[in-house]
């Protein structure tokens, strides 16, 4: 009987798969297995684009004007893709480890990291024109569909990323963000973005040995293992050989000449350069911290205050040496002041609202949680969430909080589950 169904059954799922399964590549022309439609692909990149910039250190907005130019090559490599209708965005992201990234739908985001590396506006056109092929080529989805995905990280979160607390972190859909933003591509994807990247490069008037120029020195970087780039743009898009090969002879076949435009992505990135050694004196004390050396951290931080006074980041980081120094009250100030300076990012919200726990504040703790994870929801959140409603006698909330915190993995899972037993006994 069982048989029989399945035997009427076929033709129609085979005629399902055949309708829902096939489609052309939007960028090659070629056949691609596709099981997620555009209306899907479209909604996924719209939701994922802000929780996953804050997973990757949040936007870079003391300096606006350099997202705006960042937004405006984006958008004049856009117009001449194969895609040029898709909602593409661009945005500057607050990270100094050097990567870029393209979620579904055209939502891209590149690293201040990435961006004092570059000589010329033809280079930053390269990086993004290959960001534009891995959307409209919709090589995200085809990874999400092949099941090509790796553990989320966070990298806002700086030195508590080797504490066994933070693991299993990101919840729902922000972790499927954060996966598609750090997954590496294959070679096939990469030769292809760098392809079709060079020709929109020529398209729009730009000089496609600029990407022939990059390669090369993302190669000769990865050989010598250069600290940042080994965990980000060599990590997502491996450079090879190969690529410099086939980009040179493209650019042979097409001709080089075209715009650069050094002095004006100088001009446009003056500021960034300007603050950098603020950035490195944060980053400096970012080491020194995972190192066990809070004072020294505390120093060095400072110093990227004096800098940049009104860089939220390095306030955050204060605070959390604030911590491990056992001054709570000298942590909360710097928290609200990271709050105060981007009350949009989670992971200032997040760290403020923990502190403001240990200091039995609850008011202020739940506020700050609660915050946090309408952005980004962390399963450390529910569970301190759930303390919170235990301390206030709210059974049935404390019992929410604690089951959904209960869906993560790690440590924070397991006390969720031992905390949610002990009331449902």
């Amino acid at each position: 009987m069982k048989n029989a169904v399945l035997q009427r059954c076929a033709p129609v799922l085979a005629l399902m798969l055949l309708l829902t399964g096939c489609a052309v590549n939007p960028v090659t022309g070629e056949k691609q297995l596709s099981l997620i439609g555009e209306s899907q692909e479209l909604a996924l990149g719209a939701e994922q684009y802000t929780p996953t910039q804050q997973t990757q250190g949040g936007q870079f907005y003391v300096d606006p004007e350099l997202t705006l130019y960042v937004r405006e090559v984006g958008q004049k490599m856009a117009r001449v893709s194969d895609r040029p209708d898709l909602p593409y965005e661009f945005v500057v992201l607050n990270s100094s480890v050097p990567n870029a990234w393209a979620l579904p739908g055209g939502k891209i985001a590149i690293n201040r990291g990435l961006l004092v590396k570059f000589d010329d506006e033809a280079q930053l056109a390269s990086v993004l024109g290959h960001e534009i092929v891995h959307a409209a080529a919709r090589h995200s989805v085809q990874r999400m569909q092949q099941g090509m995905l790796i553990n989320a990280g966070v990298a806002g979160l700086g030195f508590a990323l080797s504490d066994s607390q933070w693991s299993g972190l990101l919840m729902g859909g922000a972790a499927m963000g954060a996966q598609l933003a750090l997954a590496q591509y294959g070679q096939g994807d990469e030769l292809e973005s760098d392809h079709y990247g060079i020709v929109y490069m020529k398209k729009a008037g730009y000089d496609p040995q600029a990407a022939v120029e990059l390669q090369e020195i993302f190669l000769e970087m990865s050989k010598g293992r250069e600290a940042g780039f080994v965990d980000g743009l060599f990590a997502t898009h491996p450079p090879s050989s190969t690529r410099v090969r086939e980009n040179s002879k493209l650019v042979g076949k097409i001709g080089s000449g075209g715009y650069r435009g050094a002095d004006v992505y100088q001009k446009k990135t003056a500021f960034l350069r300007k603050v950098q050694p603020a950035y490195d004196a944060h980053d400096e004390a970012m080491k020194l911290a995972s190192d066990g050396d809070m004072n020294a951290a505390l120093t060095k931080v400072d110093e990227a205050i004096n800098v940049l006074p009104r860089e939220a980041m390095f306030y955050s980081l204060r605070g959390r040496i604030h911590q491990e120094l056992n001054n709570p009250d000298k942590a909360s100030a710097d928290f609200e002041k990271a709050v105060s300076l981007y009350p949009e990012m989670f992971i200032y919200r997040l760290h403020s609202g923990l502190n403001a726990l240990t200091l039995n504040n609850l008011s202020k703790a739940r506020e700050n949680l609660t915050r946090a994870n309408e952005v980004v929801p962390t399963s450390i959140a529910f569970l301190r969430l759930g303390d919170i409603a235990v301390k206030e006698n709210n059974r049935k909330e404390a019992i929410a909080y604690y089951s959904k915190a209960a869906e993560s993995s790690g440590d924070i899972a397991e006390e969720a589950r031992r905390k949610l037993a002990a009331l449902t006994q």
